[in-house]
């Protein structure tokens, strides 16, 4: 197998090929640079969604590990204070506490992943809508 020593100008492989068979078939009205531009935005909009989708989930399991952490802790006191005599009554109380927290704690992290999801989206969306004032234009006469 033989690798191409050519060092292509473009950022993507393949771009200098597809330019050079599009010249080849010398279609008109087609602005080769243009479609290149078009392809690379396609790619940077992927990367972006990508971006966010991945800084989203790190928030996601950051906050996650932090809602353990800060009920583990509670957990435990919790524990300690069983030997008194309002053990009963304050346990009960951390219960529905702690069950007040969780569905809170909860809606936070739904909220956290809703907005990450939407946030990539959002990315994807934008460039379809660019897509096709890209292309709207790409076809018009010359």
């Amino acid at each position: 197998m033989e690798i191409d020593s050519r060092q292509s100008t473009s950022p993507f492989p393949g771009v200098e090929d597809l330019k050079k068979l599009i010249e080849k078939f010398q279609l008109p009205n087609l602005d080769i640079d243009a479609l290149i531009d078009w392809q690379r935005k396609d790619m940077e909009a992927l990367t972006e969604m990508n971006r966010q989708a991945s800084e989203g989930l790190k928030a996601l399991v950051e906050r996650r590990n932090e809602i353990l952490r800060e009920t583990l802790v509670e957990w435990q006191a919790a524990v300690k204070e069983t030997t008194s005599a309002e053990a009963i009554s304050k346990r009960a109380e951390a219960t529905k506490q702690g069950i007040e927290k969780a569905v809170a704690n909860f809606r936070e992290l739904s909220e956290m992943e809703a907005q990450a999801r939407s946030n990539a989206w959002k990315v994807v969306q934008d460039r379809m809508q660019e897509n096709m004032a890209n292309l709207q234009k790409l076809l018009q006469p010359k």
